[in-house]
């Protein structure tokens, strides 16, 4: 059943990435070192590029219409905060949560449609090493959430929002954020069963830690001991990360929030290369 939340669960992704999986098996056995990983990457980008109306596309509206909703009508009211329009300090939050949910859901789904075509097993046989398959899969993946951060990012300055105070910050946060969530996505896909299990991490867990990361309010402006409760959600430094480096302000240090993604790339990327050289959860 076509999904507008999630366009990976169409019947149309699913048979291209079956039919883009066949492709990469023939080439990739006979391809080593690192020719096999571009040709892996290179099938992860048409999967997802073949259907950029509902990859690319739907994901910028959606979020467009967000910033159209909060940022007009809540504009008015809140005027600024922390100095900067309200308009201007909603972008970070926006770009983040689309960054976050793509990068998720592209290696998620991708590589669980594998498992249950049964074609992953046969990627393993191929001369890929894991390090090799999870950097087609979580390069992928990074493209197209930085693909749709970017043009989000853009649109909203076409809009007459400012959020160009450090660019060298903004997209290191944006990079690094991809990566972690991409490689949360990857493990998301080897461990999980059946959708309901890839489903239950984007509803249940990042969607309500990105709406309490601080995506539309400062954390400033809650009660105690909210704002102390707040500062355990990690999304809240990647969020404020982004958002010092696009308007100059954050509710939280930005070193911390820079040590937090790098950590949590460094711990996805040990488990995803365990789960992988084990083969562990890899069966359909």
């Amino acid at each position: 059943m076509k999904s507008p939340a999630y366009p990976e669960l169409d019947p149309q992704w699913q048979a291209s990435a079956a039919r883009h999986f066949d492709d990469v098996l023939l080439r990739a056995k006979g391809e080593t070192g690192l020719w096999g990983t571009w040709v892996l990457f290179r099938k992860e980008m048409q999967r997802f590029l073949s259907i950029a109306g509902q990859t690319i596309i739907s994901p910028v509206l959606t979020t467009m219409l967000w910033y159209l909703v909060f940022g007009y009508s809540l504009g008015d009211r809140l005027n600024e905060i922390q100095g900067i329009p309200y308009t201007d300090f909603l972008v970070p939050g926006l770009v983040m949560m689309a960054i976050i949910s793509n990068a998720f859901l592209n290696s998620a789904f991708s590589f669980f449609i594998g498992k249950v075509h049964g074609t992953v097993v046969d990627l393993l046989v191929t001369p890929l090493r894991p390090w090799q398959i999870m950097a087609a899969y979580t390069g992928a993946s990074v493209v197209r959430a930085m693909l749709v951060g970017m043009v989000i990012w853009g649109v909203a300055a076409f809009m007459g929002a400012e959020t160009f105070h450090n660019v060298g910050w903004t997209l290191i946060f944006m990079l690094l954020t991809s990566f972690a969530f991409a490689l949360f996505g990857l493990l998301a896909g080897i461990l999980a069963k059946d959708f309901d299990h890839i489903n239950f991490v984007p509803n249940f867990l990042l969607l309500p830690l990105t709406f309490l990361g601080g995506v539309f309010y400062s954390i400033r402006l809650l009660p105690s001991p909210w704002e102390q409760i707040s500062l355990l959600n990690p999304i809240v430094y990647m969020v404020n990360g982004l958002r010092f480096g696009m308007t100059g302000i954050s509710d939280v240090p930005v070193l911390p929030g820079f040590g937090i993604v790098f950590l949590s790339v460094l711990a996805g990327l040990a488990i995803t290369l365990r789960l992988l050289g084990s083969g562990t959860g890899l069966k359909p």
